[in-house]
């Protein structure tokens, strides 16, 4: 069934873009999904986008497939989801986590069956490259696959390619947009220790300029920054340590004493220009 402007319920832009936006991952919306991740538009035009309703979904005219393929990614994201979790559980034993949540693909189940395990963790203050070693230490003893860099097969194995120091959650300004707003906003909670997730949240509402009813943020805690933090010797060994051994491998990669955030494709630039094309040529 083709919906247009004259259709009692009419779509609005903001759902237009929404639609379109998520075509863009192969994902079609339900209602409720369409009305949670309506976008703003922030410039970018719907006019003469000719969508589609079918099977409970909307999705672009003659992108019926995807229907198809978001059904099948569901069942493939269900065996990550359970090795997430395991692993999850496994390192919230370490005092040093505050914080370890789903990222990527996997957190809207949408993970292709070639696809790895996205995770996101925040660190005690001071303490993210001791924790990194101590996580994946922990990982590699009890035999959990890791994804290195480079390597083509990456099918279910642990990614964590977003390390935040606790007191340092806020994202930088220059790499604000559409695309990590909806990243940020997708996240899938699995330990949070202390309500770090929802500080989290409560440093980036500005997630809500482009997804304005993606996520709830309440936090009523302390947001003010934790003020002359020690770093120990062992923390700063560990830093450079990592740092040296990544060397040549950092192209775009964001690698500090607070954060360590490895994407090395510009997303944010891919989805904006695809945003901008009129995707029914």
């Amino acid at each position: 069934m083709a919906l247009g402007f004259s259709e009692k319920h009419p779509i609005s832009s903001s759902e237009k873009l929404s639609i379109k936006y998520h075509n863009i991952f192969d994902y079609p919306l339900t209602k409720e999904e369409l009305h949670k991740w309506r976008a703003s538009l922030q410039n970018f035009k719907t006019n003469n986008l000719l969508l589609e309703y079918k099977n409970d979904f909307y999705f672009l005219k003659g992108r019926e497939i995807i229907v198809k393929k978001r059904k099948q990614r569901e069942k493939y994201s269900g065996k990550k989801l359970k090795i997430a979790k395991k692993a999850a559980k496994l390192l919230e034993k370490i005092s040093l986590v505050k914080f370890i949540g789903i990222t990527g693909a996997l957190a809207m189940n949408n993970a292709g069956v070639h696809s790895d395990i996205d995770l996101m963790i925040i660190t005690k203050c001071g303490k993210l490259w001791t924790t990194r070693l101590f996580v994946y230490l922990l990982l590699k003893i009890t035999g959990y696959k890791l994804r290195s860099p480079h390597l083509k097969n990456e099918k279910d194995k642990l990614c964590i390619n977003m390390w935040l120091d606790e007191n340092d959650l806020i994202w930088n300004k220059k790499d604000r947009n559409i695309y990590t707003a909806h990243e940020i906003a997708q996240i899938v909670p699995l330990i949070d220790k202390k309500n770090t997730f929802e500080k989290f949240l409560s440093k980036n509402k500005w997630v809500l300029n482009y997804w304005p009813y993606a996520t709830t943020i309440e936090y009523k805690g302390n947001n003010k920054d934790m003020e002359n933090e020690y770093v120990s010797k062992i923390e700063q060994v560990a830093y450079y340590l990592q740092r040296f051994y990544m060397g040549s491998k950092i192209t775009r990669e964001i690698v500090t004493p607070k954060r360590a955030i490895f994407h090395p494709n510009d997303w944010g630039k891919i989805v904006i220009s695809k945003l901008g094309e009129n995707l029914q040529k």
